[in-house]
């Protein structure tokens, strides 16, 4: 399988950007789908994710009512819309998939939880 996300770029502080992630050569459903960024000088961390065996969407605090996740359809698609983005949602995107989902219990934070990433996507928004 392979994960492949688009649709970074730069933006003014309020914009909008929608990413998208796909994951090919996988003809199963996933078990989840997630986003990740990395901020220069900071560790990665989770942004949201997609639980599909249970529909449950996830957000972190820092982009709860300004982002959303979204599956396209029963596919291993999903996007990440983002509205009034601040200068502190710099970072470079990573999109993430745990296709079996076989831990006991799932955190959606946790990195090792998704088994294929892509290479990344860059956001910058200018204040």
């Amino acid at each position: 399988a392979q994960v492949a996300e688009s649709g970074g770029g730069l933006v003014q502080s309020g914009g909008s950007l929608r990413l998208s992630c796909e994951v090919s050569r996988f003809t199963a459903d996933a078990y989840a789908m997630g986003w990740f960024r990395r901020a220069p000088g900071k560790e990665r961390e989770g942004v949201s994710a997609f639980n599909f065996n249970t529909g449950t969407t996830y957000y972190s605090d820092s982009v709860k009512g300004r982002f959303t996740i979204s599956r396209d359809n029963g596919k291993n698609v999903v996007y990440l819309q983002m509205d009034s983005l601040k200068p502190e949602d710099t970072a470079v995107y990573y999109c993430a998939a745990d296709l079996y989902g076989s831990s006991w219990v799932w955190l959606w934070t946790r990195e090792y939880e998704y088994d294929y990433w892509g290479q990344g996507t860059q956001v910058t928004v200018s204040s």
